[in-house]
């Protein structure tokens, strides 16, 4: 959970984006803006985290009094190379926190740092990842807090959804690009699984009270609300006028059958904030993007 250092929200003296051209970073980036916060959005053009100098890169650019958002990643990691890639990314962000003072950290992590069978899923759950995209954030995580004496805060969104997501995971964006297509959306078996869903936009809305805050801890990015992928297949069907049609699974199931939130500590930390519900967050599709 979080405690904050900022009583009374508090507009940060700049926030650096490390990872500001990605999915998630754009987004912060974009809110971070609209709430008038100086910033300075670092994307892979100006700082390859991979190439050689870019610690120096990232040193000469941080002031004491910045605030940094910690977003890049080679995601989803599903293999070693990649798991080694996103380790070295973050080496080169401690290396430089080890040696300068900032005021605040804030690293975008993944609910996937815990086990699938833990339901309800609290922040005093256990991390134990199953996965290698898991276990990098969980590395990543610990990497960032043994390296900087400034107050770290982690954030792990679950599922996000959002129109600009450039990937085709299973689930809303795949959906709604079949749709769009004019295709018919295909789920696996009677897509039965029930996970949580998060609008991008609220998981900037979030990172931006958390760095006004100034908060210390951790704080599951998510609804709290469950939905089957059948229902959602079934609301982006009903939106185009196409069928929803069943496929075999191609493997064993992969994860947990359902997941649930218990968002408890996010209300206690921004009882103000509510997140958008599924369907309208739906609606904020344009009809053809594909």
């Amino acid at each position: 959970m979080l405690d904050h250092l900022n009583g009374i929200a508090k507009s940060p003296s700049r926030v650096v984006i490390i990872g500001a051209g990605g999915f998630v970073g754009s987004a912060i980036l974009k809110q971070l803006s609209i709430n008038g916060v100086p910033l300075l959005g670092l994307t892979r053009k100006e700082l390859d985290l991979l190439a050689d100098g870019a610690g120096e890169k990232l040193k000469a650019v941080l002031k004491p009094s910045d605030s940094v958002v910690m977003v890049s990643a080679v995601a989803p990691a599903k293999t070693v190379p990649m798991l080694i890639q996103n380790l070295r990314m973050a080496e080169t962000v401690c290396s430089v926190l080890a040696n300068i003072d900032i005021a605040h950290l804030v690293y975008m992590s993944s609910d996937a740092v815990y086990a699938d069978d833990t339901n309800p899923v609290t922040e005093e759950s256990a991390c134990a990842p199953s996965t290698l995209h898991g276990m990098m954030h969980a590395a990543r995580e610990l990497m960032m807090k043994s390296s900087t004496k400034a107050p770290v805060a982690m954030l792990r969104p679950t599922l996000i959804y959002g129109e600009a997501d450039p990937h085709n995971g299973y689930g809303p964006n795949r959906f709604w690009r079949q749709a769009a297509r004019g295709e018919a959306i295909s789920i696996f078996g009677e897509g039965e699984e029930r996970r949580d869903h998060i609008l991008v936009d609220d998981v900037a809305c979030l990172a931006a009270l958390v760095l006004a805050h100034r908060s210390v801890g951790t704080l599951n990015a998510v609804t709290g609300v469950s939905t089957s992928f059948c229902d959602i297949a079934h609301m982006i069907a009903k939106r185009f006028g196409v069928q929803v049609i069943s496929q075999p699974r191609p493997g064993p199931r992969p994860h947990l059958l359902h997941r649930f939130f218990d968002v408890t500590n996010c209300l206690k930390a921004f009882p103000m904030f509510h997140c958008t519900p599924l369907a309208q967050g739906l609606g904020l599709y344009r009809q053809g993007v594909a």
